[in-house]
């Protein structure tokens, strides 16, 4: 069976090596008045009646798809997406990024791609890119990494946690439009080191490329959120779902689970990555599954919050919170797999 780890990148060790770095920086957290830790998918910082929300990301090794395709325009939707999507997780709104270009050595036409790609991302999420950085380092970096820190900001008495969350709330999954920035070490083994796929060959519906599977930009969640929360509906946890699958669940609340039932058809891309012998509780840890947001809430909330969501995207009650600390998913293909 393929998986993560031989191609390179190993979740769990990736754990370690975090809490081992947020542990030696924890103590700066008493410098100011910090209402989440860094375990969350955003920091909130106190400021007055309101906080600031902060998070960081870039695109990871979907830059390896850009190069193949020789496509850099869509690159900065994903360094846009992969900050503001955390940032909605505490219930902010997010207002400003600033961006970081690390490049090999400037190629003034590549960075006017990348920066398509950002100004169209930041647009569709309302946000100010208000500066940024450009580096050259052309003895640590190949070609060009790209990187965004994003803030928001939130009314103190709107934050959202995950505190919160009981068992019996409801699990409402947001539709994603593939394998978003998450999972690509995995992908490109399966289809293209083992499976010998290029990106130039057709899916099997032969409807689009790999490549163009493969380079699709990271939905934006922005606008569906954000319209939750000028209803004021009662909110109890906000996930995006990116590395790790539906276990990145387990950073809203200690001591609860999740059952997760009723799952929209997959991606035609995940299938084609799952036929190249990796194994269905990988691709569950791995990739979204077709799942890239998850808006969790009381029963009698779900119906309205549906409602707005329809009004920007596909979603459907996917599950519910458990007591049991497990989160179990039933999978495609019949399988029922258990975390």
């Amino acid at each position: 069976m393929v998986t993560y780890s031989e191609s390179g990148v190993d979740i769990d060790l990736e754990a370690v090596t975090v809490s081992e770095l947020a542990s030696k920086l924890k103590s700066t957290l008493e410098c100011r008045d910090i209402i989440t830790d860094s375990g969350h998918y955003a920091a909130l910082v106190k400021l007055g009646d309101k906080a600031i929300a902060m998070s960081t990301d870039g695109v990871g090794s979907k830059i390896l798809i850009a190069e193949m395709m020789n496509k850099y325009d869509t690159v900065g939707i994903d360094c846009i997406a992969m900050v503001v999507n955390d940032i909605l997780c505490v219930g902010a709104e997010p207002i400003a990024l600033v961006d970081y270009l690390a490049v090999e050595k400037p190629d003034p036409q590549k960075a006017s791609k990348i920066a398509e790609g950002l100004v169209k991302g930041a647009i569709e999420s309302k946000i100010a890119i208000i500066g940024g950085e450009t580096a050259s380092l052309p003895e640590i970096i190949k070609d060009f990494d790209l990187a965004g820190t994003g803030i928001g900001f939130v009314d103190i008495d709107k934050i959202i946690t995950g505190e919160n969350i009981e068992p019996g709330n409801v699990l409402i999954g947001i539709e994603s439009n593939g394998i978003h920035s998450n999972g690509y070490s995995l992908a490109r083994k399966a289809l293209f080191n083992d499976a010998g796929y290029t990106v130039n060959d057709k899916m099997p519906n032969g409807e689009t490329t790999i490549g163009e599977e493969l380079i699709r930009p990271t939905e934006l969640y922005v606008k569906p959120i954000v319209a939750l929360f000028e209803k004021n509906y009662n909110i109890n946890g906000l996930a995006h779902i990116t590395g790790g699958g539906f276990t990145n669940l387990r950073r809203l609340k200690k001591g609860v689970g999740y059952e997760i039932t009723d799952l929209p058809e997959i991606p035609e891309i995940f299938k084609l990555i799952y036929k190249q012998n990796v194994d269905i509780k990988e691709m569950y840890k791995v990739f979204n599954m077709g799942v890239g947001f998850v808006v969790i809430a009381d029963e009698n909330e779900t119906d309205k919050i549906i409602n707005t969501l329809k009004e920007h995207c596909n979603c459907q009650i996917i599950g519910k919170v458990t007591d049991d600390e497990k989160i179990v998913v039933n999978a495609f293909e019949g399988s029922r797999i258990e975390y």
